[in-house]
């Protein structure tokens, strides 16, 4: 998401991801981008009309073209492909079932004749989920710096979710609203189709108007067709029986505005799936204004909220919240499905780590909030009995070789 501020610092170096990582960055840095641009123009043109003067931060942090011009940078690899980064490392990218395209990253350095190496877990994904493959297990790493997204508790069992699903699919029907999905055009999308279009062929809901109100999450389902490399076994066989896992009954695809506003002309009970996951920006935040207020709507959440943004602060019970410079009352139902949660959970990252056959020298715990950081790191010690702990931003650790006593 960053990437493109390199470009206005000059940076012309390499940019190394999968196949699928560096097409579908390209669609979200392309997008955010927009979106950004859009959403300046707008809060300037509002403090205007508001006669607002002073120095308001409306210039977006990047422009298209400042993706354009990293994009340039951008290489594809393949996974388990050594990467020759020079000066004797080399860097490998392995699956870890987290998104289309998604790794961990292996850095190995090779110094005097003795080799070190570093496992960066990124995100870790989940097992036995659909479309995409199990995470892969490395088996050795001196030093590993693993996520905590979810290090302090467990999912439900993924039978569970279509269970959940169709109930609120079809109380909402009942009561005559609209389910509202706030959802990552990445992954998060792509298993709710699929999900869904299981459930129609079971019979668990009946036949309703679905919206994919998300030109970049079309765009992205468009690229999973494109990489079936990623995908696992049952998937491969739905392909091959001629039935992609996104198509679905009764689905539109709205790529344009006007597409996307005639949505609001829909009286009937319906499904409307737009971005962003966290609601921060796009087109979920117009949806929401139409529905938040609305009793007889849900807005379901499928997808991690952080903290401060305005997914979070619905989901966390606000009685009013301010979107596009107003206040509405929050009167429809607020939901939320956990186990569609693509990071895995603290058991998950702990069978992820577990596929190492060495005890690592320490484990760095990342990316997670305090809380979750801390109890997966505790996990760790107390399960494996590796040293593990929850570094600060701006700490410095000097990793020894693999043949050094010292850790």
């Amino acid at each position: 998401g960053l990437l493109p501020k390199l470009a206005k610092t000059g940076f012309k170096g390499d940019i190394y991801g999968t196949g699928a990582t560096v097409d579908i960055a390209k669609i979200v840095m392309m997008d955010s981008a927009k979106i950004q641009e859009e959403d300046a123009e707008k809060k300037r043109r509002r403090h205007e009309k508001q006669g607002r003067t002073g120095p308001f931060p409306v210039a977006p942090l990047y422009t298209q073209e400042d993706v354009e011009l990293i994009q340039s940078c951008m290489k594809s690899t393949r996974y388990d492909e050594p990467i020759d980064l020079g000066a004797g490392v080399v860097a490998y990218f392995n699956d870890v079932g987290h998104i289309l395209g998604s790794s961990s990253v292996k850095i190995v350095v090779k110094h005097n004749g003795e080799e070190t190496s570093v496992l960066f877990s990124g995100d870790v994904g989940r097992w036995n989920t659909p479309i995409l493959r199990d995470p892969v297990l490395i088996e050795k790493a001196d030093y590993v710096i693993v996520e905590s997204t979810y290090g302090n508790r467990t999912h439900k069992d993924n039978d569970t979710i279509s269970e959940a699903l169709a109930t609120i699919v079809n109380e909402t029907r009942a009561a005559g609203g609209h389910v509202v999905v706030p959802s990552f055009a990445v992954e998060r999308t792509q298993e709710l189709l699929y999900r869904l279009n299981e459930m129609l062929a079971k019979g668990m809901i009946e036949k309703i108007p679905i919206f994919l109100d998300s030109p970049m999450a079309i765009r992205v389902t468009e690229v999973f067709e494109r990489h079936p490399e990623c995908f696992d076994n049952e998937t491969m066989s739905l392909i091959r029986s001629g039935h992609h896992p996104c198509d679905l009954p009764g689905l539109t695809l709205s790529r344009s505005v006007d597409e996307s506003k005639a949505i609001n002309e829909v009286k009937e009970p319906a499904i409307i799936i737009a971005g962003s996951g966290m609601c921060t920006g796009g087109r979920i935040k117009h949806h929401l204004r139409n529905h938040i207020s609305r009793p007889e709507s849900t807005i379901l959440f499928v997808g991690y909220q952080a903290v401060g943004t305005l997914g979070r602060i619905i989901l966390e019970g606000e009685k009013e919240v301010r979107i596009h410079g107003e206040n509405y009352a929050v009167k429809a139902r607020i939901k939320k499905i956990n186990g569609f949660s693509a990071h895995g959970d603290r058991n998950e990252l702990l069978r992820w780590l577990s596929g190492l056959k060495n005890s690592p020298k320490r484990v760095f715990v990342t990316h997670g909030e305090p809380d979750a950081a801390n109890a997966f790191a505790a996990f760790v010690k107390e399960r494996k009995g590796w040293s593990s702990h929850v570094p600060t931003y701006g700490d410095e650790v000097v990793l020894e070789n693999s043949t050094s006593d010292s850790g």
